[in-house]
């Protein structure tokens, strides 16, 4: 049959140029596409996403030979909802306080029956894989992915593309990715196929500043830690307090896409005297064997963990009287975020990682998180304003918590907050190649005016924030190193606070909060927000990388801050309600 290739192009963060596979769901308009029509041979099913990054399709990644054809690759087939409509409309009904399905979650088991994909489609994908010699690794429970492996030379047979390598036009390294959009022999639809290029890799979001950033960080920190730096348990004196809640009862998700070592995280309690008993509990994905340590957090080989630790103790810090953190690890962010939905574990998830293999597709994964009840926290970056060079998946999403960074001045070692500023580096605005259209809590009269410039057609980033200067420590390899920052540190931050609103709605006999967007721009339009956020007016976020303007803090929503940083008690009072 005839069918429409869909390309298209972004790009990514950590100043690289960079291109991400970015799906397209079954309606090509829902993320406002551009079809380009083409012929493909009778029969042949193409899939509804663009595998072929923007630097091959336009021939500024000069080829340096194919790829070895033996070489194997694992993908992963991801097959689209059902009834997205009712999806849509069910979660507008969880989302709302005057709908008699207000917070009525539904399990993973019933989210299937109703969205999933079919058994009979499903078992259609893992048939088509195995007839063409591909090597099913991994089905799931929400029959949304099939993973698969198979080597170079099959899957160019099986998807009539010819995998080559191809010299990057901006950074000094090769990729690979195929030289056209895959076709495929199977009777029903592909949403996308993770696993066709590595153009993006995977990065975090942590940055060590230099000696000036750290000393002018320092200079107006009052923390726990070495030289006044902000230790998790000063986080918590911030922005809850010293109130009763520690989280009991709550589990907490990270996504990583690399592993840690356990004497890390037991060094970092060490230095900074601090202490633990939550349980974590690591789940790799997909037979990820982790590079650090395999997985089971004891293992001695190198490990660039600094990441990873700070994920761990800043969301026990927040939290420390969690049941449990589990920290899932894997090569394919789609298969990490399945993992999680299907699971259905941890009821707030925090993620401090970009690039990869995340994209437009993952949103399907987002909406059943928001229809589980379980909240998902993105930190947006740390290189200023989006613009074709900072700006990266999933950052954008219109059904995930973005978190940007400020920069904290408390009264004292676990003292109470004074005041807060933009952080330069914290990540926000909005970017058109995302192809994500405003959503409609931030369509709010009074969210998007002249003064903060946010765009009133595109997705705005960030909703919320919180500290992320050069005045934090983390451990890695062994090290226990301090002047780090990044909206790494914000994201954990936030997630911390969530356990705690979820641990008080369940002891009121109340669901978890969810997904919150919808909340929090309502009570940031409220009377009472400068009670329940942080409100912070000054600082900016100019683009350190590449082209574009920058925003400021205002008084208000902000391309900087968002709403704001929490104002602990208060705002758990106002999201329990």
């Amino acid at each position: 049959m005839n069918s429409l290739p869909i390309n298209t192009r972004i790009r990514g963060l950590s100043g690289l140029k960079k291109t991400l596979p970015c799906l397209m769901i079954a309606s090509a308009l829902a993320f406002g596409a551009t079809a380009q029509a083409a012929t493909v041979a009778a029969g042949q099913n193409h899939v509804m996403s663009a595998a072929v990054p923007t630097e091959v399709a336009t021939g500024q990644a000069a080829p340096v030979g194919s790829m070895a054809q033996a070489q194997t690759l694992k993908l992963a087939l991801v097959l689209p909802l059902r009834d997205e409509a009712g999806l849509d409309a069910l979660l507008a009904q969880i989302q709302n306080p005057q709908s008699p399905n207000y917070r009525h979650y539904l399990s993973p088991e019933e989210f299937t029956s109703r969205f999933g994909a079919t058994q009979q489609d499903y078992d259609a994908v893992v048939a088509w894989a195995k007839s063409n010699g591909l090597t099913v690794t991994q089905t799931v429970p929400n029959r949304h992915v099939v993973d698969v492996q198979g080597s170079v030379a099959t899957i160019n047979r099986a998807m009539h593309v010819q995998i080559g390598n191809y010299r990057h036009p901006t950074q000094n390294r090769n990729f690979f990715a195929p030289d056209r959009e895959p076709t495929l022999d199977l009777p029903v639809p592909l949403l996308d196929i993770k696993g066709l290029t590595n153009v993006n890799p995977p990065h975090n979001h942590l940055l060590h500043g230099d000696n000036v950033q750290h000393m002018n960080a320092i200079a107006r920190t009052h923390g726990s830690g070495p030289s006044g730096e902000y230790l998790p348990s000063d986080m918590r004196a911030a922005y809850y307090g010293s109130g009763a809640l520690t989280g009991a009862g709550q589990t907490v998700g990270i996504f990583s896409y690399d592993g840690y070592k356990s004497a890390d995280v037991t060094l970092y309690y060490t230095k900074t005297g601090m202490h633990s008993t939550v349980s974590i509990t690591n789940v790799l994905v997909n037979g990820y064997s982790g590079v650090c340590d395999a997985g089971d957090g004891s293992g001695t080989s190198t490990c660039d963990d600094g990441e990873q630790v700070l994920d761990i103790v800043n969301v026990i810090g927040m939290a420390p009287g969690l049941s449990k953190v589990v920290f899932y690890e894997g090569d394919s962010a789609t298969d990490i975020l399945n993992r999680m939905a299907s699971d259905n574990t941890a009821k707030v998830i925090s993620s401090s990682w970009g690039g990869g293999d995340f994209g437009a597709s993952d949103d399907a994964i987002y909406k059943q998180f928001a229809a589980q009840g379980q909240t998902f926290l993105n930190a947006t970056g740390d290189y200023g304003a989006y613009n074709a060079s900072t700006w990266d998946a999933p950052s954008l999403d219109p059904n995930i918590l973005d978190v940007g960074g400020t920069d904290l001045t408390t009264s004292g070692p676990n003292g109470s907050w004074t005041s807060e500023t933009g952080w330069s580096g914290s990540s926000g605005g909005y970017y058109k190649a995302s192809k994500d259209n405003i959503p409609a809590y931030q369509k709010l009269s009074g969210v998007i005016t002249s003064t903060n410039k946010g765009s009133t057609t595109l997705r705005n980033d960030p909703d919320v924030s919180a500290e992320a200067n050069f005045d934090n420590p983390t451990v890695s390899n062994g090290k226990f190193e301090t002047g780090y920052g990044g909206t790494s540190f914000a994201a954990p931050r936030w997630a911390g606070l969530l356990a705690l609103a979820n641990q008080q709605a369940a002891s009121n006999g109340k669901s978890p909060v969810g997904f919150v967007n919808t909340q929090i721009y309502n009570l940031g339009l409220g009377a009472g927000h400068t009670s329940q956020f942080h409100d912070i007016t000054s600082g900016s976020n100019p683009p350190q990388e590449g082209s574009g303007s920058g925003f400021k803090a205002v008084a208000g929503f902000d391309l900087v801050t968002g709403w704001g940083s929490p104002q602990g008690a208060a705002l758990i009072n106002a999201l329990t309600q």
